[in-house]
């Protein structure tokens, strides 16, 4: 389990035999084979590491349902640690298990955010609603606004300087991982919430006594 807290921005150093080979610093530098660290959201299992960086094995299943089928050598990567019973919950519960991608659709200015609009498809919009929380590439943020078609996050400068969403661009793949809370809402409320066109709303959860 994760709180979308990004710790480090490590690279992409290539695939090899099945296993992601990941350059990094602070999250090696108490790490354990068979930690957890998630990469841009993705929960994977240290293997080997060193002072340098860490691999992971990566299923083919996972390469073909998130962003990493698409990296070049060097590429930005999120990184972040398992949490422990001792961290700051900063962010949300982020299990590391990816929903599906999305595209980024528009990247604008407002004041002193940037907003972030994500198109993505029907099933993961369900599970998406205005003021909670979603993690994008590993990205703990909070949903301004969603449409039928996307979905709209904003951002302070710091969370694009401090992660890799300053190299992202319109167009540019992300991994999303919707609120594991409200997976759980939906999956108590069965098939009613898929009768829903707007998806999980707050006035769908009051009326079913959440």
């Amino acid at each position: 389990m994760f709180t979308g807290i990004i710790e480090e921005v490590g690279s992409f150093e290539g695939f090899t035999g099945g296993a992601i080979s990941v350059g990094a610093h602070l999250v090696v530098s108490d790490a354990h084979i068979g930690d957890s660290i998630a990469v841009n959201g993705i929960c994977l299992t240290v293997t080997h590491f060193d002072a340098h960086g860490f691999r992971a094995d990566v299923m083919p299943e996972t390469v073909r349902r998130t962003s990493l089928a698409g990296l070049v050598r060097g590429a930005q990567l999120n990184l972040e640690r398992a949490l422990l019973p001792t961290t700051r919950m900063g962010g949300h519960f982020v299990s590391g298990h990816i929903d599906g991608l999305g595209r980024i659709a528009r990247i604008r200015e407002e004041g002193n955010a940037i907003l972030m609009t994500v198109a993505t498809e029907a099933e993961i919009l369900r599970g998406i609603v205005s003021k909670g929380s979603v993690a994008l590439d590993g990205i703990s943020l909070t949903v301004a606004a969603v449409t039928a078609a996307d979905f709209t996050v904003s951002l302070i400068p710091h969370t694009r300087t401090v992660t890799n969403l300053g190299t992202k661009h319109t167009g540019s793949p992300i991994n999303i991982e919707t609120d594991i809370l409200g997976k759980y809402a939906l999956k108590l409320l069965g098939g009613r919430a898929s009768e829903q066109a707007s998806g999980l709303t707050q006035e769908l959860l009051l009326r079913n006594g959440f």
